[in-house]
């Protein structure tokens, strides 16, 4: 038998001996009152062998433990930290105090006692009283290097949780960053809703869905790739300024910007336009920044990025010039040809100029945008949902991205609302954009547009990204509690 299954073994026989002493080893409830982390912060003033009569009372896992005869020492986790415990055979009787001299790593423990500064000098707790609320019958990550391992800290992740606390504190941010951009938007009159996640029809994104199939109603449906077009719907019905923060699901590659569920950010905003939305992109991350690290400037994978205002606005074309010394109005059709062979781009040679450029943004640029940066004026093709640039050629259309740290965290538009050159901007899709990736024609929506679509601007955020960058991760699994794996085998 491996030496985790004889540990099980064991773990389990002191678990029907307490049920054979009439213990209940999961109770249904305890008085919990106070943490680790306000304990030691409330009591630093205590010097060695100082105490308290101030009665605590405090829940959290075993992490270490040290019987000595008739008394005991153990540190148990909460959610805010750890704290020290002294049991005493003397204080608890010597039933209880037996039932806390078996107790293992991982146990759940709920003590009541006295706060004390040891000799060596550490905050503890003098239990007078002590309850098992949850027996750990497998044991915990080796006790020294805990969960070390990345694939096996995103899988198992509430062991990750257990052995390495300082994962949480990009968890507490990560509810503070959502909650932060809410307040900005709230604070802008924007309305929050909810829109439909299965959809009869997916657009609002080149990308390749989720497909299912309702046996109700025998037809196929769709897990949505984005808000977009059932906000804007709500836009036509007259709400101004509407927002969703919800899950997006996209069938495609998984990697160190990629999840096939994400958390996203969509609105939008009557009688605005993308110079609009360009402010209001600034105003949620320096807000963002202020209120999570209390700063415009901090670190990021080696990059300091520093987030005062106003940011770097450049056009697809002129960042070409400037980071790839490519002047792509100057380039016959048999010189980008040479390009897309010569950097391996993933594109074909019969795609448009449009496309083409493109994909020599993403493959030459994107790396280069370190500081916050607005990438504007991208070719029509790349979306269907865009206005033409009002004072431009009819292949430029009025959207932006933004960049920061190589990383594409945002895109708005000043969105079309001409039914009669969207239907024609969805039927262009047909031969620049790859056939599983296509918005398919929404009917309905279009029909929304014919009864008159207000201007405006709209934006997205991929939220995780945000996560990432103001938590320092490097991955998005690292931001996203529990993201998706493939199955491991029994």
């Amino acid at each position: 038998m491996k030496p985790e299954d004889l540990m099980i073994e064991d773990r389990k026989k002191k678990l029907d001996a307490l049920r054979k002493e009439g213990v209940n080893p999961y109770p249904y409830h305890f008085e919990h009152k106070d943490h680790a982390a306000d304990l030691l912060k409330k009591f630093e003033y205590l010097g060695n062998h100082e105490e308290t009569d101030h009665t605590v009372s405090l829940a959290g896992r075993i992490m270490t433990h040290r019987v000595m005869g008739k008394a005991g020492f153990a540190h148990l986790q909460d959610q805010s930290g750890r704290i020290q415990i002294y049991v005493r055979e003397d204080v608890l009787g010597e039933k209880e105090y037996k039932h806390f001299a078996t107790t293992d790593l991982g146990d759940i423990l709920g003590v009541q006692g006295t706060i004390f500064r040891t000799k060596m000098g550490e905050i503890t707790i003098k239990v007078k009283k002590f309850e098992l609320l949850a027996k750990c019958l497998r044991p915990l990550p080796e006790k020294w290097h805990g969960l070390k391992d990345m694939e096996q800290r995103y899988r198992y992740r509430y062991l990750d949780l257990i052995s390495n606390p300082d994962v949480k504190h990009v968890f507490f941010k990560r509810s503070k960053i959502l909650n932060t951009v809410r307040k900005v938007l709230d604070g802008q009159g924007f309305l929050e809703v909810d829109t439909p996640v299965l959809q009869p029809v997916y657009g609002g994104a080149n990308a390749r869905p989720f497909k299912t199939f309702l046996h109700d109603l025998k037809m196929d449906v769709y897990m949505r790739v984005s808000d977009e077009l059932y906000l804007k719907r709500l836009v036509v019905g007259g709400f101004e300024k509407v927002y969703e923060i919800g899950r997006d699901f996209r069938n495609e590659s998984i990697d160190r910007t990629h999840n096939p569920e994400f958390t996203m950010m969509e609105c939008y905003w009557a009688f605005a336009d993308y110079h609009d939305v360009m402010e209001l992109t600034q105003e949620i991350f320096t807000t963002v920044a202020q209120e999570v690290l209390n700063t415009s400037t901090f670190d990021y994978q080696g990059h300091t990025i520093n987030m005062k205002t106003p940011w770097q606005k450049i056009t697809m074309k002129d960042s070409l010039k400037k980071y790839a010394k490519i002047e792509f109005d100057k380039l016959k059709d048999v010189d980008l040809k040479k390009l897309i062979k010569e950097h391996k781009l993933d594109v074909d040679e019969k795609a448009s100029r449009g496309m083409i450029m493109q994909a020599l943004f993403d493959e030459l640029v994107e790396e280069h945008l370190i500081q916050p940066t607005f990438i504007t004026e991208y070719p029509c093709e790349s979306t269907p949902l865009c206005k033409p640039k009002r004072d431009g050629p009819e292949e430029i259309i009025e959207r932006f991205e933004l960049f920061i740290a190589g990383m594409e965290f945002a895109n708005a538009y000043s969105e079309l609302n001409d039914p009669v050159l969207q239907k024609k901007f969805f039927e262009m899709q047909k031969t620049n954009v790859k056939k599983d990736e296509q918005h398919p024609v929404d009917m309905d929506y279009l029909k929304a547009m014919e009864y008159g679509m207000p201007p405006m601007g709209g934006l997205g955020i991929g939220l995780d990204r945000m996560i990432m960058l103001f938590t320092n991760s490097a991955s998005i699994r690292d931001v996203i509690l529990f993201p998706f794996m493939k199955q491991e085998e029994e």
